[in-house]
């Protein structure tokens, strides 16, 4: 990497201060061109101190700023790097730009600062998206994970596994280049049944631990992009209420004629300690609306998709008819263990109506299985909203501590640990089957390379680009 790059890493517009970074073997010369200080600690060299001076275009001032170098390999992006903090104010800090380009520098891509810093190993993959999940946390929990993972602590776990992975293939391909030296030697590897079975034994060790680590990564998903709340129910049960009462702003459209959403809406949430990434769906319902009946084909991939269904029925109506309608018996039967049934509108009924022997009713006269979550509920009166969040704790994050081990939140990485762990599986199934070794190596050699898409060990250039161009300018 030969060009020297620059950036304002603050977003545009007015401000206190903007920060404008600039990375590359010429960072330090092109400062030192524009940068007028009568600082002694600049002058002797000094990195990390924060000198105060004038950027200058020539003779012309253009702002007072404080500068700090960093040269190669300590700092950011494991090159010569520079800092400087000017006055906020679209213009001014454009006008730096122009001249820092003029000697040298380009204005860098969308997370190249990231992306030279993986490059040079300053950073894994996990940790530079763990960065990026910083930036973009939701809340605390969220943001700890993060930092959690830009430690390091995840990075070696999953370094551990690939290492096991690696041994095993590069034993198992010693065995087929030498087999006659290999035949002696003591290990997994040598031929009877006795090494086919350490084969075997160590290969479900490593298919253990990631089974352990898949499990933790559902959690984990759910800590950085919140736990997905499909608010699900017949027409005018209350559901474009309820994400209202959410929101805390009239978000969907409330009326009493049925069936007036049409399309999902989308909205994050902070609810207790979760956030909701809450989406409001079309009501159930026998319809011959073309776009209603496209609504309601998405309500049911949405529902196949949620961490959570939040299913409204109406209070008034179960307690008359004393029957779930079919659309709503037939979604309970297939989405029960995720749902948690809201029986909504509980402020209309007779206080005696509001009682635990009401709730019981409600599962005997829906004539399904007990095990289903009731809630006694009211938009309007807020009713039942606490017990709602015990819920959702309890679903979620009862027993789960994020802190005693790192674990997975990004989908790109949990599916790179999936496809790693098919592989691993095949070769546990041919090692069974007495299949050859060297058609064995192949599902190994899978396996190491899909895991090692996770940290970034040999990882291809595409994904890279993909990766690294999500971060933002100056990044």
């Amino acid at each position: 990497m030969t060009e020297t790059i620059v950036a304002l890493s603050t977003p545009p517009g007015e401000a206190a201060l903007h920060v404008i970074r600039m990375s590359g073997p010429k960072a330090e010369e092109i400062l030192n061109t524009c940068f007028q200080t009568h600082s002694e600690a600049w002058r002797r060299g000094d990195v990390f101190v924060l000198c105060l001076g004038w950027f200058c275009q020539g003779e012309k001032k253009i702002d007072q700023i404080l500068a700090v170098r960093m040269r190669a390999p300590h700092s950011f992006t494991g090159e010569d790097l520079v800092e400087i903090q000017c006055h906020g104010g679209r213009v001014n800090a454009h006008r730096i730009l122009d001249v820092c380009c003029g000697c040298g520098a380009r204005l860098a891509e969308a997370g190249e600062f990231s992306k030279r810093a993986f490059l040079n190993g300053k950073m894994d993959l996990i940790q530079a998206e763990a960065l990026i999940d910083l930036i973009t946390a939701k809340n605390d929990m969220s943001a700890d994970l993060a930092l959690l993972q830009m430690e390091g602590g995840l990075s070696e776990s999953i370094n551990v596994l690939r290492n096991e992975m690696m041994d095993v293939l590069a034993g198992v391909e010693a065995y087929i280049d030498f087999p006659d030296d290999m035949e002696g030697e003591e290990g997994f590897l040598g031929k009877g049944f006795l090494e086919k079975d350490l084969l075997r034994e160590r290969l479900l060790g490593i298919k253990k631990s990631m089974e352990e680590v898949l499990r933790g990564s559902k959690r984990g998903r759910i800590i950085r992009d919140g736990i997905r709340t499909v608010i699900a129910g017949a027409p005018n049960v209350g559901k474009s209420s309820l994400l209202n009462a959410f929101v805390g702003e009239e978000r969907a459209i409330v009326t009493e004629i049925p069936g007036t959403t049409r399309d999902e809406i989308h909205e994050y949430v902070h609810f207790g300690e979760s956030v909701l990434h809450m989406i409001d769906t079309a009501g159930l319902r026998e319809s011959s609306d073309p776009i209603e009946i496209l609504g309601i084909e998405r309500t049911r991939r949405a529902l196949d998709e949620a961490d959570i269904i939040l299913f409204l029925v109406d209070g008034t109506r179960l307690c008359e008819d004393a029957a779930l309608l079919p659309q709503e018996d037939e979604v309970l039967r297939e989405y029960g263990q995720k749902a948690v049934v809201l029986v909504n509108k509980m402020d209309l009924l007779e206080k005696e109506n509001k009682s635990s022997h009401h709730k019981a009713e409600g599962r005997r006269c829906a004539g399904i299985e007990k095990s289903l979550t009731w809630i006694p509920f009211s938009v309007k009166d807020r009713m039942g909203f606490e017990v709602l969040e015990a819920e959702l704790k309890r679903r979620f994050m009862d027993g789960f501590n994020m802190y005693e081990q790192p674990v997975l939140s990004n989908m790109r990485q949990i599916e790179a640990v999936r496809a790693s762990l098919i592989s691993v599986e095949k070769v546990l199934e041919a090692v069974g089957s007495g299949v050859p070794l060297d058609l064995i190596s192949i599902d190994i050699m899978a396996a190491v390379e899909e895991i090692s898409l996770v940290t970034g060990h040999d990882v291809r250039e595409d994904v890279i680009g993909r990766i690294f161009q999500r971060f933002c300018i100056g990044k």
